[in-house]
């Protein structure tokens, strides 16, 4: 089976919590490296590109710690996985 390896997230989210405590909060779910780079910033919001790998990602537990923060995912804009060798080739 496949596993979800990288991913890069197009992330809106309000100016608290602070990126370091989101990219705190997502390395916590499964010991992720995680990236963020501020893209662009007003009064109110940062829009963020979040880069997040391991050698298996949940994603669903990651975009529920984005929501839980306040804050949105608007795209996956890259997608990494990785298949077991053991695999069987579809028919």
């Amino acid at each position: 089976m496949a596993v979800l390896t990288r991913v890069v997230l197009d992330v809106l989210k309000p100016q608290d919590p602070s990126v370091l405590e989101l990219a705190r909060v997502l390395s916590d779910i499964g010991g992720y490296r995680v990236r963020l780079q501020v893209l662009e910033m007003d009064k109110n919001t940062e829009t963020l590109a979040v880069e997040i790998s391991a050698p298996s990602i949940d994603f669903d537990a990651v975009h529920q710690v984005i929501s839980d923060l306040g804050a949105s995912l608007h795209s996956v804009d890259e997608v990494d996985f990785e298949g077991s060798p053991d695999a069987a080739e579809p028919e």
